[in-house]
């Protein structure tokens, strides 16, 4: 395994309010990372700055290479993947229209939608507004979104919600074929059980720092 990211005594502050207070995390290829905790723990707070999104106040914060306190966060953003609780979804485009879109912004093959549409389900509702998918449906979207892409790391903010018994064992064999072609995965959930299936290690946060990184 190589290291795809690495977080060391990272320091996110908003308002003079810590959002992460010291945390520690290290991100390799071929591994999904479970972040756990309550609400408010600074699970996403990890993902902002894995994803470029957040700029770092104090410590060390390297992606990809990109070392976020010297150089441009925004590098980061063709080579990353985030799918948050909203997505990155334009609501008065079609499926595919909003998967054409995805594939020209990183320079991607337009025959990939077709497979990326069979891969989460969505073939059937390819013409349909996203306006008019359901809440799940939104979600399989968002993962079709980043199968165009292939970005390097992944990174999924509670991407359970909303999913049926069926959507999360589609989810969970999605991962597991993501990490095996190389990417690393990074999962947010507050529910601390349910996640053994897939995770190969497990982060547990409160209050913005690390509690404990175990492997599974």
């Amino acid at each position: 395994m190589a290291t795809i990211a690495e977080l060391v005594d990272v320091v996110v502050t908003s308002g003079g309010f810590p959002l992460l207070a010291g945390a520690t995390v290290h991100i390799d290829d071929h591994e999904v990372t479970v972040l756990t905790g309550d609400n408010g723990a600074g699970k996403t707070s990890v993902l902002r700055v894995l994803a470029g999104l957040s700029p770092v106040t104090s410590g060390r914060a390297v992606v990809l290479g990109v070392d976020l306190m010297t150089t441009d966060r925004r590098l980061l953003r063709r080579r990353v993947g985030w799918l948050g609780h909203e997505g990155s979804l334009y609501d008065d485009l079609t499926v595919k229209e909003n998967l054409t879109f995805a594939a020209g912004m990183t320079d991607r093959p337009t025959d990939a939608i077709a497979s990326a549409l069979d891969r989460v389900g969505l073939t059937s509702r390819q013409n349909t507004r996203t306006q008019q998918l359901s809440a799940g449906q939104r979600r399989r979207l968002g993962l079709a979104w980043l199968l165009i892409r292939r970005p390097a790391l992944w990174l999924l903010d509670e991407p359970y919600a909303s999913l049926d018994a069926r959507g999360r064992d589609f989810l969970d064999d999605l991962l597991r074929d993501v990490v095996a072609a190389g990417a690393g995965v990074v999962v947010s959930s507050h529910d601390p059980l349910g996640h053994e299936r897939f995770a190969t290690r497990t982060v547990e946060m409160a209050g913005g720092r690390i509690l404990g990184d175990e492997f599974a």
